[in-house]
């Protein structure tokens, strides 16, 4: 998944500030997943409550930037260019990232206080499991709407911009 994470900014990093931002956003993410998963294979008892934080927070901020910032900045973008397919497109992956998100909302609602983390701690590993097959997904999708909704019309907004300068 870490590898997954590389490419699609390899693919896209440098396009636009606040994909860039995103997709460093989801690589934090990432590290933080993984040193929570390691934890566990350790010894689950000893995984504080600050790491699952940690880890928590900056889910729920990869989150709330894709749904609040990204997407919308995506589908005005393609509004821009006048671009109904994408916009079909957009609706589609979208209603599909839903899934995801209320997984995440799950996973934060388990875990955000000391008496529910306590009590759901056993639980942490498969929680885990069911998180990286669900944001495997999400990471996926998110990278088809950045095909289809940025990488797209990346050469006409370059070109705009060329001729605005002129």
């Amino acid at each position: 998944m870490l590898e997954d994470c590389k490419t699609a900014q390899d693919r896209w990093g440098g396009v636009h500030a606040l994909i860039d931002r995103w997709l460093d956003e989801r690589r934090a993410l990432l590290v933080s997943f993984i040193e929570l998963k390691e934890a566990c294979n350790v010894e689950l008892e000893a995984v504080y409550k600050a790491r699952i934080d940690t880890f928590s927070q900056l889910l729920m901020d990869y989150i709330s930037a894709g749904h609040f910032e990204v997407y919308p900045q995506l589908r005005d973008e393609a509004e821009a260019f006048g671009d109904d397919e994408a916009h079909a497109i957009a609706d589609r992956l979208l209603a599909r990232l839903e899934m995801s998100t209320e997984l995440v909302l799950d996973f934060d609602n388990d875990y955000q206080s000391p008496v529910r983390c306590r009590q759901n701690l056993a639980r942490l590993p498969a929680w885990l499991d069911r998180l990286v097959r669900g944001l495997s997904e999400r990471f996926a999708l998110e990278d088809q709407l950045i095909a289809r909704l940025h990488a797209v019309h990346a050469p006409q907004a370059a070109q705009a911009q060329a001729e605005s300068r002129l």
